[in-house]
């Protein structure tokens, strides 16, 4: 009787040091996830599902990029997305959204993830017309961790460790945030975002 009550003494006080972790107040919403593709205004559209783990596109409905768009608007935060695509794939992360029915790079701030752009200078690691990346860093078929910054008119992009893009524009201010399908296999499997 008590060990089984030292050992689940030991027990409450480590799930007590561990629950924090586990928890989201440190600041950090999980838009979606290895279990739920989360709630999302579409715009355009293609057939996302979640499968093994991630949600994943490999085909538009139509003949224009599709966008997953956040219902929420952002003005400064940090964004940890994990992304897969193969070689054919054109996405990206879209923040700071000027309309969130009327998504790209004119209207956004998109940073790029598409190993086969014509002009790679604004392909993977890019901010696409703002911030070119030299050499363009290959995402294709190996998971990506892409953490992105907006703090005023800062934004810092890292990919997978490396930083790939740090400028100071005002062009866009708030907004929401959107995920882009356009071409090939892309999945999602963890976006998180922490407003600061």
């Amino acid at each position: 009787m008590r060990r089984t009550t030292i050992a689940a003494g030991i027990f409450l006080g480590l799930a007590a040091f561990i629950q924090p972790a586990l928890s989201q107040s440190d600041g950090w919403v999980t838009l979606l996830d290895s279990s739920k593709m989360g709630d999302w205004d579409r715009v355009a559209d293609a057939n996302w599902e979640m499968k093994d783990g991630a949600l994943v596109a490999d085909k538009l409905a139509g003949k224009d990029p599709a966008y997953l768009v956040s219902k929420t608007s952002y003005k400064d935060f940090q964004i940890r997305a994990e992304f897969w695509t193969d070689e054919a794939a054109n996405s990206g992360i879209f923040i700071r959204c000027a309309n969130p029915k009327v998504i790209g790079a004119n209207t956004c701030y998109e940073v790029n993830i598409f190993d086969k752009r014509p002009d790679p200078s604004y392909g993977t690691g890019a901010i696409v017309d703002f911030a070119k990346v030299n050499p363009m860093p290959k995402a294709a078929g190996k998971w990506n961790t892409y953490e992105i910054t907006a703090k005023g008119p800062k934004l810092t992009v890292i990919l997978n460790g490396e930083k790939t893009a740090d400028i100071e524009d005002s062009k866009f201010a708030d907004g929401p945030i959107a995920l882009q399908y356009g071409s090939g296999v892309v999945k999602f499997r963890k976006v998180q975002i922490k407003p600061l």
